[in-house]
């Protein structure tokens, strides 16, 4: 009997044999059972023997930054962002900790990288809103109990500072899908649009921005669709869009 590294995915060899293609007929499995899946090589199922990660920092990240945008458009005239705090801190901060840590586990550098670092993201903006940070506080004219203009330049600066990341995110999924990489291409895209609106107080960019954080969100979505329901799990294959051509 062939060792757990040379097993057949026994789910496609039922589906190919009802018409699929012959050229998936026997795909190798992971060490841990899982199909050898390499259709977003910056997110690999490759030599797992646990579950795969992606998936659910995909879709955790897209949630966050659907609800980001949601609020940021002001759908049904609702404004005040406290409502996000749990799920950014919770799905969108701890269970992006949790699907980096397991990356790292797996050997892969750009979801370990990734993922955390987007968890920190959702932390800390979710830690603004949070009264007991006092980071609203110290914005705050104690007099009137508006904010002041500082606080606008200041979460730019914050802003810019994650813009910066995502474009060296952006040059690392070069060689991976184009959903993948037009996902942080337009994250880019997002960031300098919040940005530049916060800096010039233009309420047009930053609902632009908002505007545009939904397709990130699609995108996300995409992405972490096609993991999810890949290998055999559902008969839905999503396609990625590779941007490399594997060897012949």
């Amino acid at each position: 009997m062939a060792n757990d590294s040379d097993s057949y995915d026994h789910a496609s060899k039922l589906e190919n044999a009802n018409g699929g293609s012959v050229a998936q007929l026997e795909r190798l499995q992971t060490a841990g059972g899982h199909p050898d899946d390499r259709s977003q090589p910056a997110l690999p199922v490759v030599h797992r023997s646990l579950a795969n990660p992606a998936p659910l920092g995909l879709l955790s990240f897209a949630t966050g930054i659907f609800l980001i945008s949601l609020f940021g458009v002001q759908v049904r005239g609702v404004a005040t962002p406290n409502v996000l705090i749990g799920v950014l801190m919770f799905f969108g901060g701890v269970c992006q900790f949790i699907s980096g840590i397991m990356e790292f586990v797996s050997g892969n550098t750009f979801g370990a990288t990734v993922f955390p670092a987007y968890g920190a993201f959702n932390l800390s903006y979710a830690m603004i809103y949070i009264p007991g940070t006092g980071i609203l506080a110290a914005y705050t004219d104690p007099a009137t109990g508006e904010l002041s203009p500082q606080f606008s330049n200041a979460l730019a600066m914050y802003l810019w500072a994650w813009f910066i990341l995502t474009v060296i995110f952006t040059v690392a999924a070069m060689r991976s899908s184009w959903v993948l990489f037009l996902d942080l291409f337009f994250l880019d895209i997002v960031l300098m649009l919040l940005a530049c609106g916060y800096m010039l107080n233009n309420t047009t960019l930053e609902k632009a921005g908002s505007g545009l954080g939904f397709v990130v969100a699609i995108l996300s979505y995409w992405a972490g669709t096609a993991g999810l329901w890949a290998g055999g799990i559902t008969p839905i294959d999503i396609p990625v869009f590779p941007m490399y051509t594997e060897p012949s």
